[in-house]
């Protein structure tokens, strides 16, 4: 899928030091952000089901 972002200079900028810093293209750096950013909210997500299914389990032990 091909998709096109409208960049504020400052942003753009910023994504433009982070690709020279570690030789990548802008379009590989912006890959690997969101790929990043999305997996770590479901990791987050998946850690707090699990917190709560622990409380879940104990409210039930303790009734």
């Amino acid at each position: 899928m091909t998709l096109t972002l409208n960049l504020s200079p400052e942003l753009e900028q910023c994504l433009l030091q982070e690709a020279h810093q570690y030789g990548l293209s802008m379009e590989a750096v912006a890959l690997q952000l969101l790929t990043s950013s999305i997996l770590l909210k479901q990791r987050q997500a998946e850690a707090v089901n699990l917190l709560q299914s622990w409380m879940d389990d104990e409210d039930g032990a303790e009734q």
